[in-house]
């Protein structure tokens, strides 16, 4: 069976996660998040896997060693096809609606010396400014960790000095549980914001590329 949407009762699902973040609401709801939630995700990661490759789906549980907040469950469901390690495309479904990005997370420090290296020089630089902003005029939202202050070694009035404060950048788009996202029409949107985002994914993929750092000094 193809795609055909996030059904009603997932978003409904999570707006009860979110009023009763429980073992007791868990257990009760299991089949609902079992058929709603996860087997349409599993089938969206399905008919992207041509185009973007396979795709894992995120655990539902938080880890809460050492959080503050012990809620033993995430409140979404989120998904990620992987192109590097922890460079790739992501999706997501919560109460709120369906959530898209694509980018780089993880930010070794060998990562982020590339990343800066790349952003700093005029050709692959002046290249990222264009992909950054055409997102933006497409309704993207620029994100990831950034310094809030200069990084060290900058001049306070380089031309990319904003890109520069990052250590890890993200393309991201929200749309909220209107009636096509209970269709196929979302495996349209999301298709069509991972191929807008690819050339961010590829810039990244090209400049950055995964750690090489051993794991010890990660």
């Amino acid at each position: 069976m193809g795609f055909s949407g996030f059904p009603d009762e997932a978003f409904m699902f999570y707006e009860g996660l979110e009023a009763d973040n429980s073992k007791t609401y868990w257990t009760r709801n299991k089949p609902t998040y079992d058929t709603q939630v996860r087997a349409p995700m599993v089938e969206l990661l399905s008919a992207l896997e041509p185009e973007f490759g396979p795709g894992h789906i995120f655990r539902p549980y938080r880890d809460v060693r050492f959080a503050k907040n012990k809620s033993p469950y995430k409140d979404h469901q989120g998904a990620w096809a992987e192109v590097e390690l922890g460079i790739g495309y992501y999706v997501q479904i919560a109460a709120s609606g369906v959530f898209v990005a694509a980018g780089f997370h993880p930010h070794a420090s060998d990562q982020v010396d590339r990343y800066r290296t790349a952003v700093d020089n005029d050709r692959t630089g002046t290249r990222l400014v264009k992909i950054v902003d055409k997102l933006s005029d497409a309704g993207y939202q620029i994100s990831g960790e950034k310094l809030k202050t200069r990084p060290r070694g900058f001049d306070a009035d380089h031309p990319r000095l904003e890109l520069l404060r990052h250590k890890s950048l993200t393309a991201e788009r929200q749309w909220p549980p209107e009636p096509w996202v209970h269709t196929p029409a979302a495996l349209d949107r999301v298709r069509d914001a991972w191929i807008a985002m690819r050339p961010l994914v590829a810039w990244i993929s090209t400049e950055v590329g995964p750690t090489t750092a051993p794991p010890s000094s990660r």
